[in-house]
């Protein structure tokens, strides 16, 4: 149910302090690699990774809440979860793009 755009970025982080080679995996990595380095060297993620990760969360999450919770309670509980994931995801600035 969670975007997976915070725990790659978070792994990168650990590795970069503890593991000097798998840093270089990661950053070497087809998929993850260019997020990270765009992390690491800028702070900002791709508007693609933000409309993946917010498109997850209510895609996953939404089916969650309307077919898995039976309690309304839950149900409230779980869009304010979503919203704040997706503010937060949303909040962080998106990389330039450049001209190719």
């Amino acid at each position: 149910m969670l975007p997976t755009t915070p725990f790659v970025l978070l792994a990168a982080g650990c590795f970069a302090k503890s593991s000097e080679r798998m840093h270089r995996w990661i950053l070497a990595n087809d998929t993850f690699g260019p997020m990270v380095r765009h992390w690491e060297e800028e702070r900002c993620i791709s508007c693609r990774v933000k409309a993946v990760a917010i498109g997850s969360m209510v895609l996953l999450g939404g089916f969650s809440m309307f077919v898995v919770l039976e309690s309304h309670a839950w149900r409230i509980a779980g869009g304010l979860l979503l919203a704040m994931g997706a503010t937060v995801v949303a909040s962080i600035s998106s990389c330039k793009e450049k001209a190719g």
